[in-house]
Parts: C-alpha cells; sequence; structure tokens
C-alpha cells in the first residue's frame, strides 16, 4: 500500500512523507476490521482501497484550496473523501456529517486511533443538521450517491458565501450539472463548472463538480426529505 500511495500522491504532486503513509496505513487497517462486522465498503484489499479510495479523495486537492479550509464532509459513511483529504492536509479543519450512528461511532474511533485533531462529528441527516452549521464552512465536500440537484439541496446550505461545494462524481458530471442548474441558481451557487481528473494507477478518469457559493441559501432551504425525494428542485 506504502508503495501505491508514494507514487500515486507524487502523480498528483502531493506529499507522500512517513507521517501521511502511517496514518493511511491505520486507516486501512482499521477500516478493515471494522468492516468485516459493518459493511463499511465494498472496495476491499490494499492496493484498491490505496487507488480507489485514497487516492480518488485526495485528487480533490489539486482542484481547490483546502489550506486552513473548514470544511465538512456531508454524507461521510466511512470517512470518503473526509478523512483521506485531513490526512493529506493537516491544516484544515474537519466536520463530518452522518445519519448512521454505528457510522458516526466508527469515524470517531479512527479519528482517536489516527490522532487527528480538530476533526469534530456529527450524527444527523444533513437537512436536519444543527442550525449552528449553517453557512459556516468554506468548503462542503460529498461523495454520496445522489443526483447533484439532491446533493446542492443538503450541500449547500452548509457553505458560506464565497465558498465552494464541491460533489465526487464518475465520467458523468456534466449531465448531472445541467439537470442541476435550477437547483444551484435557487440555492445561491453559482460559477459552476466540471473538472476531470485521473486516478492514479489505473485506467479511471472521475469528474468533480465544483460549484461556487455567491448568495445566502433561501431560509426555507433544505426542505425535508420528504419534499426532498418526491419533488427535487
Amino acid at each position: 500500500m506504502e508503495e501505491i500511495l508514494s507514487r500515486g500522491l507524487a502523480e498528483l504532486g502531493l506529499p507522500a512523507d512517513g507521517g501521511r503513509l502511517e496514518l493511511f496505513r491505520r486507516y486501512y487497517e482499521y477500516l478493515t476490521e471494522r468492516n468485516a462486522v459493518m459493511n463499511l465498503t465494498a472496495i476491499e484489499g490494499e492496493e484498491e482501497a490505496a487507488r480507489l479510495h485514497f487516492l480518488d479523495c485526495c485528487a480533490l486537492l489539486n482542484l481547490a484550496d483546502f489550506r486552513a479550509r473548514r470544511v465538512i464532509d456531508v454524507g461521510s459513511g466511512a470517512g470518503f473523501p473526509g478523512l483521506p483529504l485531513r490526512i493529506e492536509e493537516p491544516t484544515m479543519s474537519l466536520t463530518l456529517l452522518d445519519s448512521l450512528g454505528k457510522r458516526v461511532d466508527f469515524l470517531r474511533s479512527a479519528c482517536d486511533r489516527l490522532g487527528l485533531e480538530d476533526v469534530v462529528t456529527v450524527c444527523a441527516r444533513a437537512e436536519e443538521a444543527p442550525e449552528g452549521l449553517r453557512e459556516s464552512y468554506d468548503i462542503a465536500v460529498s461523495r454520496a450517491v445522489a443526483r447533484l440537484n439532491v446533493l446542492c439541496e443538503l450541500c449547500l446550505p452548509f457553505v458560506r458565501p464565497g465558498g465552494l461545494f464541491i460533489a465526487m462524481k464518475g465520467p458523468e458530471g456534466g449531465a448531472e450539472l445541467d439537470e442541476a442548474a435550477g437547483a444551484i441558481a435557487l440555492l445561491g451557487g453559482g460559477g459552476a463548472r466540471v473538472e476531470s481528473y485521473a486516478v492514479p494507477g489505473t485506467q479511471l478518469r472521475h469528474t468533480a463538480v465544483i460549484i461556487e457559493k455567491i448568495a445566502p441559501t433561501p431560509e426555507r432551504y433544505p426542505r425535508r426529505w420528504a419534499k426532498i425525494s418526491k419533488k427535487p428542485l
């Protein structure tokens, strides 16, 4: 794993010192241990985890400036992309938000084991998150599988005007951006673009949809999940 990460991070132009590699190793080992009983991820094995989890997430560091930024990972699951970003960029502060208590317990334990400071875990649905989190982050990230128009309603309310929402997508991010144009404008977003990037050590190209927050999100958003799912913006 360390060799794959070292080569891949170098390809991305990112630091690959021993301290970071050790944290990735410990994260992988704890994820593997807990995945046996919790079903945290379908990606297994050192090579796959290094490339499809860690390097894929770290590629975002070339798409935006995360240095000393306040970041929230919405729908964090097993910690992606938030924890790899935090390992690779230790100056950022991080909030991991997930709706399932068992996953949040895993995230909290993982942070403790890795000795990661300035990481907060919150157990809540995005649309029901504490009001104090609203528009208080420089960057929101999400690797969730929902369509972009739904993700925008869940994630843009967390971002301060002047900040960014970054949604990790497969190769079809452009089509989803077209579908979400109305939602983005309604929620205070603008300047949206799609960035394509190669996942080191693979033939894969993934996309990230990057949306600027240009105005406050109207107070009526996000709506309750029943309304979001029944009538997406």
